[in-house]
């Protein structure tokens, strides 16, 4: 069962936080899977042009026991922006759809459209980019990473829908 949220209604039952535990992610996000609303705990990469720390990922259980139950992770991948190679395409949305990976938010591009849209996953990048990213195996993983200039922590809960993005300390719903 996958619950019902509304990134808005979260928004306004948070609006008076100061304590930086509750953050919202800007505008800048498209939608890419054929997941419109997904949720979960945070897992973070940092590889910029390189996707080996995504393959490794998206290759392994993307499911968690959490206090409600088995829940599917987020993968938030800090690309650091950049538009000049895809970090995700068909084949590696496939395998965080197949090992249980609730979503994936990307500061960076993707590519294969017409496989993304019919795969089961929530998939927010900036953009669409034809070339592939290089592979030099670089890139770390379960580190503080910033994503368009708001911080996400591994453990952290991200809430995604048609309205946006936003990232919780605590799970919200």
């Amino acid at each position: 069962m996958n619950p019902t949220f509304a990134t808005c209604d979260l928004c306004d039952a948070h609006e008076s936080d100061a304590s930086g535990r509750f953050r919202v992610l800007p505008p800048v996000f498209q939608s890419f899977g054929s997941v419109n609303r997904f949720h979960g705990p945070v897992v973070t990469l940092r590889c910029p042009e390189d996707n080996s720390r995504v393959r490794e990922a998206v290759n392994s259980p993307g499911e968690v026991d959490t206090p409600s139950g088995k829940r599917g992770q987020v993968l938030v991948i800090d690309g650091g922006g950049s538009l000049r190679r895809a970090l995700v395409g068909g084949n590696l949305a496939a395998a965080a759809a197949r090992n249980g990976w609730a979503g994936i938010v990307l500061d960076g591009a993707v590519r294969d459209l017409a496989e993304l849209s019919q795969t089961p996953i929530g998939i927010r990048a900036l953009a669409l980019m034809p070339l592939r990213s290089v592979k030099r195996d670089e890139g770390q993983r379960d580190l503080p990473v910033s994503i368009q200039g708001v911080a996400v922590r591994p453990g952290d809960w991200l809430y995604a829908d048609e309205d946006g993005i936003v990232v919780s300390a605590d799970p919200l719903i």
